[in-house]
């Protein structure tokens, strides 16, 4: 009889399908149905972009607040954040406000949208009384630089026009920024490091998913350039360059141009903010397994996804290290291997990924039985073969 282990369920989100809360309590039902007597702890996870609020939420010692801000098209809407039950800490997530996910696929315009709602989160976080804010950027529709929500944390920010034959010339003012900024500490939860322009900035490697035309991307590479030009002259320094200035269409830049008028300031892979914020750790060091698992393992896992940000937690815990995919593909399977984890898909046959995203959680289930049944070794191996798991006998 193999002993009593104690299993943590680790997974981000399947996007577009199911939210990593969703995933892990799957995960587990199915676990427990092979092995009933084993210790199944749940630490759902998330990288910074949607389902962020959830994640840490699962974990215990946190109230959700809101507040109604607008939209990416300045709509008003009712978006969620969190605050610790000791109000201490806080945590911000950009898609509530400033989403694709607030936009339908026809009304996606990435020329217009603003990230003011964004700011307003920032705003209701900060009055709080927080003194640490996290902010997960991922998941934006927008373009701007930043400079929504510059202008809803009290910044001055004019473009350019023409009023009764004169010409207003564009402007950044910083001096009325909210003085609540200065008592928090900032950590932006940031998985990308490209630049604010170019071939690698904001608009031309994100402006496509968010409904620009390649005409939108030179105009709004231009018009990023323009407003970067307007701010590093406020600031007196030059920050477009920095790793991260192009994440989440340009507020990546927005939030360094500011980073002096927080208390202190970083941004982090989003993954590890996360597991932070749930206390992932110090739940690792007791657990035997660890099963983590992301929508798709693919060559983007090797580049701060949630399962490798996992996998590496767990070879330095010398915990064991199990990562389901909704999808899997070579390079991604390498990538974890490389830390030690081994790969499991959920389907067992070829699935299309409309059918795939559309199955529901039972699928998953399904695969925490067959991982659980792997243990008791009640199975055949896997083509992917597992590595030798703690307490197996």
């Amino acid at each position: 009889m193999s002993r009593r282990l104690t299993v943590l369920f680790a997974p981000d989100s399947f996007k577009g399908s199911l939210t990593s809360v969703q995933v892990a309590a799957a995960l587990a039902r199915g676990w427990a149905s092979a092995r009933p007597k084993d210790r199944l702890l749940l630490a759902p996870l998330a990288d910074g972009g949607e389902g962020t609020l959830a994640a840490i939420e699962a974990a215990g010692g946190w109230g959700r607040r809101t507040a109604v801000v607008r939209d990416p098209l300045e709509r008003p809407i009712t978006a969620s954040w969190l605050l610790s039950t000791d109000g201490r800490r806080a945590v911000v997530e950009m898609a509530e406000a400033s989403g694709l996910s607030r936009v339908a696929a026809g009304e996606r315009d990435a020329v217009r949208a603003t990230s003011f709602g964004l700011g307003e989160l920032l705003v209701a976080a900060a009055s709080s009384g927080a003194e640490e804010v996290i902010v997960g950027i991922g998941g934006s529709a927008t373009t701007d630089g930043g400079g929504g929500m510059l202008r809803a944390l009290g910044a001055i920010v004019e473009e350019a026009r023409v009023e009764e034959a004169r010409v207003e010339e564009a402007r950044v003012d910083l001096a009325g920024l909210h003085r609540s900024l200065g008592r928090v500490d900032l950590r932006v939860a940031c998985d990308v490091t490209n630049p604010l322009l170019g071939e690698r900035g904001a608009a031309a490697v994100y402006g496509p998913q968010k409904g620009a035309s390649p005409s939108d991307v030179e105009v709004l590479d231009r018009r990023l350039a323009a407003f970067a030009d307007l701010v590093e002259a406020a600031i007196g320094r030059r920050v477009r360059d920095k790793p991260g200035a192009g994440a989440a269409g340009g507020v990546g830049f927005g939030l360094l141009a500011i980073a002096d008028r927080f208390r202190s300031f970083e941004l982090r892979p989003g993954v590890e903010l996360v597991m932070e914020a749930v206390g992932f750790d110090a739940t690792l060091r007791i657990a035997d397994v660890v099963v983590t698992g992301e929508g798709r393992i693919d060559a983007q896992t090797a580049f701060g996804k949630t399962a490798m940000g996992v996998a590496r937690r767990a070879q330095e815990a010398g915990v064991s290290c199990v990562a389901v995919g909704g999808g899997v593909e070579p390079e991604g399977e390498a990538a974890l291997a490389s830390v030690g984890a081994s790969v499991v898909p959920v389907f067992e046959e070829a699935i299309s990924v409309e059918a795939a995203m559309s199955a529901g959680e039972a699928p998953v289930e399904s695969c925490g039985v067959r991982i659980a049944q792997r243990l008791a070794g009640r199975l055949p191996p896997w083509r992917r073969r597992l590595t030798k798991l703690a307490g197996q006998t």
